[in-house]
Protein backbone atom coordinates (compact mmCIF):
# COMPACT_ATOMS: atom_id res chain seq x y z
CA UNK A 1 0.00 0.00 0.00
CA UNK A 2 1.50 3.34 -1.03
CA UNK A 3 1.82 6.45 1.11
CA UNK A 4 -1.41 8.25 0.20
CA UNK A 5 -3.45 5.05 0.34
CA UNK A 6 -2.13 4.67 3.89
CA UNK A 7 -3.36 8.19 4.65
CA UNK A 8 -6.80 7.33 3.23
CA UNK A 9 -6.93 4.14 5.27
CA UNK A 10 -6.03 6.10 8.42
CA UNK A 11 -8.75 8.67 7.79
CA UNK A 12 -11.36 6.02 6.96
CA UNK A 13 -10.90 4.51 10.41
CA UNK A 14 -11.46 7.80 12.22
CA UNK A 15 -15.13 8.62 12.67
CA UNK A 16 -14.71 11.70 14.87
CA UNK A 17 -12.16 14.30 15.82
CA UNK A 18 -10.60 15.03 19.17
CA UNK A 19 -9.36 12.17 21.30
CA UNK A 20 -10.10 9.48 18.70
CA UNK A 21 -7.92 11.18 16.13
CA UNK A 22 -5.12 11.52 18.67
CA UNK A 23 -5.45 7.89 19.72
CA UNK A 24 -5.20 6.73 16.12
CA UNK A 25 -2.13 8.91 15.67
CA UNK A 26 -0.57 7.31 18.73
CA UNK A 27 -1.09 3.87 17.18
CA UNK A 28 0.48 4.96 13.91
CA UNK A 29 3.60 6.32 15.58
CA UNK A 30 3.93 3.26 17.81
CA UNK A 31 3.77 0.87 14.86
CA UNK A 32 7.00 -0.23 13.22
CA UNK A 33 8.10 0.93 9.79
CA UNK A 34 9.12 4.18 8.16
CA UNK A 35 5.93 4.34 6.07
CA UNK A 36 3.76 4.37 9.18
CA UNK A 37 5.98 7.05 10.71
CA UNK A 38 5.55 9.17 7.57
CA UNK A 39 1.79 8.70 7.79
CA UNK A 40 1.79 9.76 11.44
CA UNK A 41 3.87 12.85 10.66
CA UNK A 42 1.59 13.84 7.77
CA UNK A 43 -1.61 13.38 9.77
CA UNK A 44 -0.18 15.47 12.61
CA UNK A 45 0.95 18.15 10.19
CA UNK A 46 -2.48 18.36 8.53
CA UNK A 47 -4.22 18.63 11.89
CA UNK A 48 -1.97 21.32 13.33
CA UNK A 49 -2.09 23.21 10.02
CA UNK A 50 -5.87 23.35 10.29
CA UNK A 51 -5.63 24.92 13.73
CA UNK A 52 -2.81 27.29 12.82
CA UNK A 53 -4.59 28.56 9.70
CA UNK A 54 -7.50 29.58 11.91
CA UNK A 55 -5.26 31.34 14.44
CA UNK A 56 -6.01 34.78 13.02
CA UNK A 57 -9.68 33.94 12.43
CA UNK A 58 -9.48 33.58 8.64
CA UNK A 59 -8.18 30.73 6.45
CA UNK A 60 -6.95 32.45 3.29
CA UNK A 61 -6.47 31.05 -0.21
CA UNK A 62 -2.73 31.68 0.15
CA UNK A 63 -2.60 29.57 3.31
CA UNK A 64 -4.45 26.73 1.63
CA UNK A 65 -2.10 26.96 -1.37
CA UNK A 66 0.91 26.90 0.98
CA UNK A 67 -0.38 23.72 2.57
CA UNK A 68 -0.60 22.08 -0.87
CA UNK A 69 2.97 23.18 -1.56
CA UNK A 70 4.06 21.08 1.41
CA UNK A 71 2.02 18.04 0.45
CA UNK A 72 1.41 17.08 -3.18
CA UNK A 73 -1.90 15.29 -2.60
CA UNK A 74 -3.24 13.17 -5.50
CA UNK A 75 -6.60 14.43 -6.75
CA UNK A 76 -8.39 11.20 -5.86
CA UNK A 77 -7.21 11.47 -2.23
CA UNK A 78 -7.85 15.20 -1.81
CA UNK A 79 -11.34 14.70 -0.37
CA UNK A 80 -9.89 12.51 2.39
CA UNK A 81 -7.28 15.11 3.31
CA UNK A 82 -9.97 17.80 3.44
CA UNK A 83 -12.03 15.53 5.71
CA UNK A 84 -9.07 15.12 8.05
CA UNK A 85 -8.53 18.88 8.03
CA UNK A 86 -12.14 19.37 9.07
CA UNK A 87 -11.96 16.63 11.71
CA UNK A 88 -8.97 18.35 13.30
CA UNK A 89 -10.94 21.58 13.59
CA UNK A 90 -13.55 19.71 15.65
CA UNK A 91 -11.04 18.97 18.40
CA UNK A 92 -12.66 20.57 21.44
CA UNK A 93 -9.43 20.24 23.44
CA UNK A 94 -7.86 22.97 21.32
CA UNK A 95 -4.46 23.29 19.69
CA UNK A 96 -2.50 23.24 22.96
CA UNK A 97 -3.77 19.77 23.85
CA UNK A 98 -3.04 18.59 20.34
CA UNK A 99 0.46 20.09 20.37
CA UNK A 100 1.12 18.39 23.71
CA UNK A 101 0.13 15.06 22.19
CA UNK A 102 2.54 15.74 19.35
CA UNK A 103 5.26 16.54 21.86
CA UNK A 104 4.60 13.23 23.59
CA UNK A 105 4.59 11.26 20.34
CA UNK A 106 7.92 12.70 19.20
CA UNK A 107 9.41 13.21 22.65
CA UNK A 108 12.93 12.16 21.66
CA UNK A 109 12.84 13.57 18.14
CA UNK A 110 13.68 17.28 18.27
CA UNK A 111 14.37 17.39 14.54
CA UNK A 112 10.86 16.25 13.61
CA UNK A 113 9.27 18.76 15.97
CA UNK A 114 11.33 21.48 14.27
CA UNK A 115 10.13 20.18 10.89
CA UNK A 116 6.53 20.58 12.08
CA UNK A 117 7.15 24.17 13.20
CA UNK A 118 8.91 24.98 9.94
CA UNK A 119 5.86 23.73 8.06
CA UNK A 120 3.54 25.82 10.20
CA UNK A 121 5.70 28.91 9.65
CA UNK A 122 5.52 28.26 5.89
CA UNK A 123 1.73 28.38 6.04
CA UNK A 124 1.55 31.32 8.45
CA UNK A 125 3.65 33.60 6.24
CA UNK A 126 1.95 32.56 2.98
CA UNK A 127 -0.26 35.64 2.79
CA UNK A 128 2.73 37.94 3.22
CA UNK A 129 1.87 38.96 6.77
CA UNK A 130 2.88 37.24 10.00
CA UNK A 131 -0.09 38.08 12.20
CA UNK A 132 0.47 38.47 15.93
CA UNK A 133 -2.10 35.73 16.63
CA UNK A 134 -0.23 33.36 14.31
CA UNK A 135 3.08 34.17 15.91
CA UNK A 136 1.61 33.62 19.37
CA UNK A 137 0.24 30.25 18.20
CA UNK A 138 3.65 29.23 16.84
CA UNK A 139 5.49 30.35 19.96
CA UNK A 140 3.09 28.43 22.19
CA UNK A 141 3.49 25.26 20.10
CA UNK A 142 7.27 25.68 20.34
CA UNK A 143 7.03 25.96 24.12
CA UNK A 144 4.92 22.81 24.31
CA UNK A 145 7.48 21.07 22.07
CA UNK A 146 10.15 21.97 24.62
CA UNK A 147 11.94 24.49 22.39
CA UNK A 148 13.70 27.25 24.35
CA UNK A 149 13.42 30.94 23.50
CA UNK A 150 16.79 31.08 21.71
CA UNK A 151 15.92 28.15 19.44
CA UNK A 152 12.53 29.68 18.66
CA UNK A 153 14.14 33.05 17.91
CA UNK A 154 16.44 31.33 15.44
CA UNK A 155 13.52 29.51 13.82
CA UNK A 156 11.55 32.74 13.55
CA UNK A 157 14.57 34.56 12.09
CA UNK A 158 14.84 31.94 9.33
CA UNK A 159 11.30 32.71 8.20
CA UNK A 160 11.04 36.44 8.96
CA UNK A 161 14.42 37.42 7.56
CA UNK A 162 13.97 41.13 6.87
CA UNK A 163 16.67 42.86 8.91
CA UNK A 164 17.39 39.62 10.75
CA UNK A 165 20.60 38.69 12.53
CA UNK A 166 22.63 36.41 10.19
CA UNK A 167 24.51 34.90 13.14
CA UNK A 168 21.22 33.97 14.81
CA UNK A 169 19.95 32.40 11.58
CA UNK A 170 23.18 30.45 11.17
CA UNK A 171 23.12 29.45 14.83
CA UNK A 172 26.59 30.63 15.83
CA UNK A 173 28.00 33.29 18.15
CA UNK A 174 28.99 36.59 16.55
CA UNK A 175 32.39 36.32 18.22
CA UNK A 176 33.26 33.03 16.49
CA UNK A 177 36.35 32.99 14.29
CA UNK A 178 36.25 32.83 10.50
CA UNK A 179 37.32 29.17 10.31
CA UNK A 180 34.77 28.19 12.95
CA UNK A 181 32.02 29.94 11.03
CA UNK A 182 33.00 28.25 7.77
CA UNK A 183 33.03 24.83 9.42
CA UNK A 184 29.70 25.49 11.13
CA UNK A 185 28.14 26.63 7.85
CA UNK A 186 29.25 23.46 6.03
CA UNK A 187 27.86 21.33 8.86
CA UNK A 188 24.53 23.15 8.73
CA UNK A 189 24.29 22.60 4.98
CA UNK A 190 24.96 18.88 5.39
CA UNK A 191 22.40 18.55 8.16
CA UNK A 192 19.79 20.51 6.18
CA UNK A 193 20.04 18.42 3.02
CA UNK A 194 16.60 17.11 1.93
CA UNK A 195 17.90 13.54 2.10
CA UNK A 196 18.27 14.02 5.87
CA UNK A 197 14.55 14.70 6.21
CA UNK A 198 13.60 11.73 4.06
CA UNK A 199 15.90 9.49 6.09
CA UNK A 200 13.97 10.51 9.24
CA UNK A 201 10.72 9.33 7.66
CA UNK A 202 9.48 12.75 6.51
CA UNK A 203 7.43 12.50 3.28
CA UNK A 204 9.36 13.39 0.13
CA UNK A 205 6.90 16.18 -0.68
CA UNK A 206 8.03 17.97 2.47
CA UNK A 207 11.54 18.64 1.14
CA UNK A 208 10.44 22.18 0.36
CA UNK A 209 11.07 22.88 4.04
CA UNK A 210 14.69 21.74 3.72
CA UNK A 211 15.10 23.90 0.63
CA UNK A 212 13.76 26.95 2.49
CA UNK A 213 16.19 26.30 5.33
CA UNK A 214 19.08 26.11 2.88
CA UNK A 215 18.08 29.43 1.34
CA UNK A 216 18.02 31.09 4.78
CA UNK A 217 21.35 29.54 5.79
CA UNK A 218 23.03 30.48 2.50
CA UNK A 219 21.75 34.06 2.67
CA UNK A 220 22.95 34.42 6.27
CA UNK A 221 26.39 33.04 5.43
CA UNK A 222 26.66 35.31 2.37
CA UNK A 223 25.89 38.33 4.56
CA UNK A 224 28.52 37.29 7.11
CA UNK A 225 31.09 36.72 4.38
CA UNK A 226 30.41 40.15 2.96
CA UNK A 227 30.69 41.81 6.36
CA UNK A 228 33.94 40.02 7.18
CA UNK A 229 35.42 40.16 3.73
CA UNK A 230 35.81 36.36 3.53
Amino acid sequence: MNFWLKISSFIANVQAGGAQLLDRLQQAVSSAGELRRSVAFTVAMIALSAKMAKADGVVTFDEEAAFHELFDVPDKELANVVRLFNLAKQDVAGFEAYAQKMADLFADDEATKTDVLDGLFHIAKADGVMHSAELAFLERVAQIFGMDSVAFARLKARHVRSGGDPYLILGIDEGAGDDEIKAHYRREVRETHPDRLIARGIPEEFVRIANERLVAINEAYAQIRAERGL
